[in-house]
């Protein structure tokens, strides 16, 4: 910003608290849009099988297509934001979103489904960077934390919408490509979002000081010889963790539908209890941890939530609630956890290095373990005749979740050793808050 600039928003009213959360409502509509695409397949997995001849491993690769390009947009992602500007970047990417979810709808043939998935990929995880300095620029030295759960909460209702759409558009689900049809719609929120908050922030830089938004998320590659081993610890639990999660939720409601009989509308609703709790839970357990510290222990222990929940999918007949409610709550606390951890081991200059690379790396794993998992549920020939063929893939799981306890094991004796950053030991009101 020039100094005119400065001088000239020193001459104007901030936004109005109102307009703010307008801006917030709208572009968090944007989000909705694009959780929802991206959970689309996952209840239709069945479908693609039986209606398309595709095999886990094309299912997998649905998903897994979409954490490929992230690897290299969340590097630039960020310049991208930086030279074109939010407000141009915020709908670029929602039109990525859209034209991604469409080509995924237009054509039963795996290639094409597949380059639908790459291109929404390209567009999703930078929308939600787009979208993330969005808020961090209407809301700075405000109520920035609550406004990013409330972002969080609009745009995981789309997920929660998308798996439970067997419930609510349950006719919609006789043939394959109905479910994406309606994924399409749903996806012109991306745009809609990206035009309203063009108008928006338009009307509003004509009329008040409007705030800067934070760095973006970029990698300096000098800096990643300088961050602490602590640090490394939170990146290989992030990476166990969510691959021990979102791999899980692209074959879930295929999983309950052949390995324990259940209709597509309670599978899609089980899946979607993970969402559910991270919804409810999240804040609270920030607010818990931040009040009593122990951070690494509390990632301990939503690690080891996970170890038990896949052999006891796949060997017992608990009924399946108690599983996936474990897993809601793990995915409720280790996140909330997780991310705001990261502020106490990295310097704040850092900061934008420190989360680009872990946000690369977990979509390494994420698209690795949907690929993995696909290959182990043909090998072992999962299907409804034999059920028993997705034990492989709930080991694995498993495993994932004992690593990820191992991970915060050793990130908690670290973080307990002479060269501790606090982590074990920083509460709000301590006097030692970062």
């Amino acid at each position: 910003m020039t100094a005119a600039a400065m001088a000239r928003d020193e001459t104007r009213p901030p936004p109005p608290t109102a307009y703010r959360w307008v801006v917030l409502v709208v572009i968090s509509l944007a989000m909705f849009g694009n959780y929802y695409v991206y959970d689309a397949v996952s209840p239709i997995a069945d479908l693609l099988k039986e209606q398309l001849g595709f095999s886990d491993r094309n299912i997998g690769l649905l998903n897994a297509i979409y954490s490929v390009p992230n690897v290299i947009m969340v590097l630039v992602g960020g310049i991208v934001i930086d030279r074109i500007g939010v407000k141009k970047a915020t709908l670029l990417f929602g039109v990525l979103c859209f034209l991604g979810g469409a080509i995924t709808a237009a054509t039963g043939t795996l290639a094409v489904m597949a380059a639908g998935r790459l291109v929404f990929g390209i567009g999703a995880e930078s929308l939600i960077v787009s979208v993330t300095t969005a808020i961090a620029k209407w809301f700075k030295g405000k109520e920035l934390s609550f406004a990013f759960g409330v972002n969080l909460t609009i745009a995981r209702l789309g997920s929660f919408a998308a798996l439970n759409s067997p419930t609510w558009a349950k006719p919609a689900f006789e043939n394959w490509q109905w479910p994406l049809v309606i994924s399409v719609a749903v996806g012109t929120f991306c745009i809609i979002g990206g035009v309203v908050y063009w108008i928006l922030e338009n009307r509003a830089s004509d009329r008040y000081a409007m705030g800067q938004a934070g760095e973006t998320e970029k990698v300096v590659v000098g800096d990643l010889f300088r961050l602490p081993g602590s640090y490394w610890y939170v990146v290989l639990l992030c990476v166990t963790f969510y691959s021990a999660v979102f791999p899980f939720q692209t074959f879930a409601v295929k999983f309950f539908i052949e390995g324990h009989g259940t209709t597509r509308e309670f599978g899609g609703f089980l899946s979607s209890l993970i969402t559910l709790f991270a919804m409810v839970f999240t804040p609270l357990f920030g607010l818990l941890v931040d009040r009593v510290g122990r951070r690494s222990l509390f990632m301990m222990f939503g690690s080891l939530l996970l170890v038990p929940v896949y052999l006891m999918m796949a060997y017992t007949t608990t009924s399946l609630l108690i599983p996936m409610g474990m897993m809601g709550i793990a995915f409720s606390l280790v996140p909330a956890v997780m991310w705001p951890s990261v502020a106490y081991l990295v310097d704040e200059k850092k900061l934008g290095t420190a989360y680009g690379l872990m946000t690369m790396i977990q979509n390494i794993g994420l698209a690795g373990f949907n690929f993995l998992i696909g290959w182990a549920n043909d090998y072992s020939a999962a299907s409804v005749t034999n059920p028993g063929g997705y034990a492989l893939g709930m080991w694995i799981f498993s495993i994932l979740g004992f690593l990820g306890f191992l991970f915060a094991w050793l990130l908690r004796r670290a973080e307990t050793g002479p060269k501790a950053h606090g982590l074990e030991t920083i509460t709000v009101g301590s006097g030692r808050e970062v």
